[in-house]
C-alpha cells in the first residue's frame, strides 16, 4: 500500500482545521461530532485520528489557527492608531455580524472556550496574546507593554459589542449597537 506524501497529510489536516473552524463558529464546539466535521470535510471518520487524538486536540487547533489568523491579518494593517482604526471599522461591521462561519473566533466562541479543557484554553491564551501583542505594537510602538492594559480593554469593548449585536432580534438596535461600538472604540483610540 503507498503512503501519502507528507504534503498531502498537511493540505489534509488544514482542510480539516478550516472546515471545523466555520462549523465550530457556526454551531458551537459541541454542536457537531466528528462524524459532521469530517463530512464537511469530504473525509472518512477513520481519517480523524491521523491528524488529531481527539475532538479537544482539533478544537485547539482550530483556536490556535484562528486567532493566529487574526493576529497575522492585524500586522498587516498599517502602523499606529490609523490601522486599530481600520481594524474597528472592519470588525464592527453587520457582514461580520452576520457571518459567524467566517467571523472573530472570540465573538463566535469565547463561552465555550472559557468550559473547554486546559488544552483548548491554552490555545485561546497564546492566540489572544498574540493579538494583543499586535494591538499594542500598534498603540505603543516603542514601548508595547506600556500599552498592553488599553490592548486588551479595546478587544474586549470589539468582542463584546459584537457578541451583543449578534445577540438581539432587532436588525436595526443591532445595527445601533455596531454604530456606537464603533464611535466608542474610536474615541477610546483617540485618547
Amino acid at each position: 500500500m503507498a503512503r501519502y506524501p507528507k504534503e498531502h497529510k498537511d493540505v489534509t489536516r488544514r482542510r480539516i482545521i478550516d472546515t471545523s473552524g466555520r462549523r465550530f463558529k457556526r454551531d458551537g464546539l459541541d454542536g457537531s461530532g466528528i462524524a459532521t466535521l469530517m463530512s464537511d470535510a469530504a473525509l472518512t471518520n477513520g481519517a480523524f485520528y491521523a491528524h488529531f487524538t481527539s475532538k479537544d486536540d482539533l478544537v485547539a487547533a482550530v483556536v490556535s489557527d484562528q486567532l493566529s489568523t487574526q493576529a497575522a491579518a492585524i500586522h498587516d494593517l498599517p502602523p499606529g492608531r490609523a490601522g486599530l482604526a481600520d481594524f474597528v471599522r472592519g470588525y464592527l461591521t453587520a457582514e461580520h455580524r452576520d457571518d459567524l462561519a467566517t467571523g472573530c473566533p472570540s465573538a463566535a466562541l469565547l463561552d465555550e472556550i472559557a468550559r473547554s479543557g486546559d488544552p483548548v484554553k491554552l490555545a485561546y491564551t497564546a492566540g489572544a496574546a498574540a493579538i494583543l501583542d499586535e494591538v499594542a505594537t500598534r498603540l505603543a510602538p516603542s514601548d508595547p507593554d506600556s500599552a498592553r492594559r488599553t490592548a486588551q480593554t479595546l478587544f474586549t469593548l470589539l468582542v463584546g459589542t459584537m457578541q451583543l449585536a449578534r445577540a438581539l432580534a432587532d436588525k436595526a438596535e443591532s445595527n445601533r449597537v455596531l454604530d456606537n461600538g464603533i464611535a466608542a472604540a474610536l474615541d477610546f483610540l483617540a485618547r
